[in-house]
């Protein structure tokens, strides 16, 4: 009982503990910390979708809904079981050549499985077409005058620099879609300086190797969103000049216009052809997301939901490893799921939401969103509809941050929501400090916008010495296995992002209107183009 006070007191009257790491913790610090601990422990291997290491961090996670008396969310229970197939290249099997010349996998170029069992080959024609955006509302048309039906395309990655991050995120990640549009067959992806800035080649190849991982239609095939795209590699230095061999214009010089603020290079065909040869295996998984709720109070507003969601699993093992083979994700983002566990302590203390509040613990997020994309598209009947979104992913709490980054929070009402929320714990919103990093559609609220859904994605900001430590994190430890526990935590900090994203959730599901898109927000005329909106003040 004195627990769940002094927790719905932190909620309601003060800031939990923002003073320095060495300071006495809070009772919420303490149970960060302890959560922490476990998930990202070397017991559970990594958390990898699929395996034993996930399976173990679910149920806990679903023994900690339990305790704080909120309702498992399906009929079966805490979980959604997400049917899944991995796909397992043979890499023996499995090479790109430009032109006769073969270049490695994992050396000169990246690609990874197909979507179908067996052997795949995709053999064309290449045609550049930039930055591959098509939207000519806005400006770009790059696949003006070309035609690539039946060819494969290379673009730029990313997107223009000076673009709006979030903007350009959503540009980055449909670009299958709209080179499907088109008529190509595949597309290749050529890194520019920027990229190799910001991530650098040698640092993409440290991963492990792992199987694709994608959702399964009843019929066993793996869900694409460019089912026509039948493959698609990206390339690095040798790769990228042998594609570009007799071009009319040199590599050098898109890379310069595209090192450029506003640069768009224009496209044309190339000379080259492209054979990507892969042999994949399918192997059937299945893996939960975590899903539990707090039915709201009001009759009228109950059947609406506000979803506060983070994903569970990390990258498993690395077997290949000559010193320490397990990532165990602490930051990213054992880091998120124990925020949300608190956040769902303070909730439940009480008083009742009027919206219910919907907690999920999402699986296949470093696959590429697939469990939250499962999860958007296959809304689990009784727990509302969703009418916003509050995504946790990878804080960096190794500091007491003053300021907040809030992806999509100017996209919709939701802004001034996390405006107040972090107002009373003396916390600023500041704009996105990485934009070349594209994270407004690397996470997993993204595929809930996909679906019409006001969502924000919180990141701790780059005050109070944030942005040393944070390129810090992302240069060392990002997907490295010195993401662990031992990293010097400030178990305070950790507490203050549970109790802004408790405070978030809160306004929203007590608000008289639900979370509506802006009149001139591009992801509400892109994804909800029928549905209310509102003038932004």
């Amino acid at each position: 009982m004195t627990f769940r006070f002094l927790v719905a007191a932190a909620v309601a009257l003060t800031p939990v503990a923002v003073a320095s790491a060495d300071t006495p913790t809070s009772p919420v610090a303490d149970a960060m910390r302890a959560h922490i601990g476990f998930l990202a422990d070397d017991l559970l291997e990594g958390r990898e979708t699929g395996a034993r290491g996930h399976e173990i961090a679910a149920r806990y996670v679903a023994s900690e809904f339990a305790t704080l008396g909120l309702r498992p969310a399906t009929k079966d229970g805490w979980f959604q079981s997400v049917p899944m197939a991995a796909a397992d290249l043979d890499l023996r099997r499995s090479k790109l050549t430009i032109n006769g010349k073969a270049f490695a996998n994992r050396r000169d170029v990246l690609f990874g499985a197909g979507r179908t069992a067996g052997r795949a080959r995709l053999e064309g024609g290449v045609v550049f077409v930039g930055y591959g955006i098509h939207d000519p509302a806005r400006g770009f048309d790059d696949y003006r005058g070309l035609d690539v039906k039946g060819k494969i395309v290379a673009t730029l990655v990313g997107f223009p620099k000076g673009m709006p991050s979030d903007i350009g995120a959503h540009y980055g990640r449909t670009k299958p879609l709209m080179a499907e549009r088109h008529g190509a067959i595949g597309v290749i992806t050529i890194r520019t300086r920027e990229r190799e800035r910001t991530r650098a080649w040698t640092r993409e190849l440290e991963g492990p190797f792992r199987p694709g991982v994608g959702w399964t239609l009843p019929d066993g095939s793996v869900f694409a969103e460019a089912p026509t795209i039948k493959g698609g590699a990206t390339l690095h230095d040798r790769a990228a000049a042998a594609l570009f061999a007799g071009a009319p214009v040199a590599l050098s010089a898109i890379l310069d216009e595209a090192d450029r603020e506003g640069g768009k290079p224009r496209g044309f065909a190339l000379k080259s052809r492209i054979v990507l040869d892969r042999t994949t295996t399918l192997t059937p998984i299945t893996s939960p997301n975590v899903v539990a709720m707090i039915p709201g109070s009001d009759p009228a507003l109950a059947g609406e939901a506000v979803l506060l969601m983070a994903h569970l699993d990390h990258i498993g093992i690395d077997a290949g490893r000559k010193n320490d083979t397990i990532f165990n994700g602490a930051m990213d983002n054992a880091s998120g799921v124990a925020a949300t566990i608190e956040a769902a302590r303070m909730l439940a203390a009480g008083p009742r939401p009027r919206r219910t509040i919907v907690f999920a613990a999402v699986t296949g997020e470093e696959h590429g969103l697939v469990g939250a994309d499962y999860l958007a598209r296959h809304p689990i009947p009784g727990i509302g509809k969703v009418v916003g979104v509050v995504n946790l992913d990878m804080p960096v709490l190794l500091y007491d941050f003053k300021d907040v980054i809030a992806f999509g929070a100017e996209h919709s009402t939701m802004g001034p929501a996390v405006a107040r929320a972090g107002a009373g714990l003396g916390i600023a919103l500041a704009p996105d400090p990485l934009p070349s990093e594209g994270l407004f559609a690397r996470s997993d609220h993204y595929r809930f916008v996909q679906q019409g859904v006001p969502s924000v994605f919180l990141m701790t900001g780059f005050s109070n010495g944030g942005d040393a430590i944070f390129r810090d994190f992302l240069k060392t430890h990002y997907h490295q296995p010195s993401d662990q526990p031992s990293l010097p935590f400030d178990w305070n900090a950790a507490a203050k992002f549970a109790t802004i994203n408790a405070r978030i959730a809160a306004e929203i599901a007590n608000a008289d209107a639900a979370p509506r898109w802006y009149a001139d927000s591009f992801f509400g005329a892109a994804f909800a183009p029928d549905a209310t909106k509102e003038k932004r003040p």
